[in-house]
């Protein structure tokens, strides 16, 4: 969503459309850095595409080299694979594609639901170094585009840019001295607004299961010890001061207790769950509609 009154730049990349609303109009050279970035982001992460690095995972069991940044979603993937249990981590592609939702888009189970691999067992991810026993399909759906947003508004802020909305279709992170308000998707219903955000100097994500949705009952958001769809959890949000974090952490609502959560990550959270009811946190700056 564009900041009111801003001048915005729009463009599609990694899969999804994007937004970036500043108060005066990005200097063309830098324009040229942000859609590098994300094109950059793309050749190393996308399992959609062959020419990937982490695709090389998928086809051997052999070892990369990623960016710096991997080492950012390493420590986060780490820590929430530990918090789950196992149900939240980057090996989760491959029961993706099992249930239809790989690089063809067929979306046609091709077997019934399949656990991933533990990562202890196949995964060896040491900061920018990820090496696997076995081909394994990486996924950091999770926490990538937070991650991206995190990345633009670096490259905004070397630029001098210090007032800023980075949206990365619903994943943002705004700067300035006036919040931007912002609806919160109903889960059921794409054009309407369950309630509102006053989002100011802080990042803001939702993930929710009709967002990418197929079959009968088969969605994104997998509990990756079974390879199963959640079906309790419908919608998150959260609101931190790192898009990385925030992204990452609306998946793990699924998926952790917020309690167990908020042990380890600073972080603010709202639930809707498939009966109606919603939870959130004490500090969640967000109004419900009634």
């Amino acid at each position: 969503m564009p900041h009111p009154g801003w001048d915005t730049f729009a463009f599609d990349g990694i899969g999804t459309a994007w937004e970036i609303s500043t108060p005066d109009p990005i200097a063309p050279a830098v324009r040229a850095r942000l859609l590098q970035a994300v094109a950059d982001y793309d050749l190393s992460y996308s399992r959609f595409r062959p020419d990937s690095r982490i695709a090389e995972l998928a086809r051997a069991a052999v070892t990369v080299t990623l960016p710096e940044h991997a080492e950012q979603l390493e420590a986060v993937f780490r820590t929430l694979y530990r918090l789950s249990g196992g149900s939240m981590t980057p090996l989760v592609g491959g029961s993706l594609e099992q249930l239809g939702y790989g690089p063809d888009y067929a979306l046609v189970p091709r077997g019934p639901a399949r656990p991933a691999p533990r990562w202890e067992n196949v995964l060896r991810w040491d900061g920018t170094t990820v090496g696997c026993t076995e081909p394994v399909v990486l996924d950091v759906g999770a926490a990538g585009k937070g991650q991206l947003v995190d990345l633009l508004a670096e490259i905004l802020r070397a630029d001098g840019v210090t007032q800023y909305l980075v949206d990365g279709s619903g994943d943002m992170l705004h700067a300035g001295p006036a919040p931007v308000r912002v609806g919160l998707e109903h889960p059921y219903d794409p054009a309407q607004a369950i309630g509102v955000v006053e989002l100011g100097n802080r990042a803001l994500c939702a993930s929710a299961s009709n967002r990418r949705a197929w079959g009968d009952g088969l969605h994104h958001v997998l509990d990756a010890a079974t390879g199963r769809p959640v079906d309790t959890v419908v919608a998150t949000w959260t609101t931190a001061a790192c898009t990385l974090e925030a992204d990452a952490l609306a998946t793990a609502l699924f998926l952790v207790e917020p309690g167990l959560l908020e042990e380890e990550f600073e972080f603010d959270w709202l639930r809707v769950f498939s009966d109606g009811r919603a939870h959130c946190s004490q500090g969640f700056e967000g109004v419900l509609f009634t």
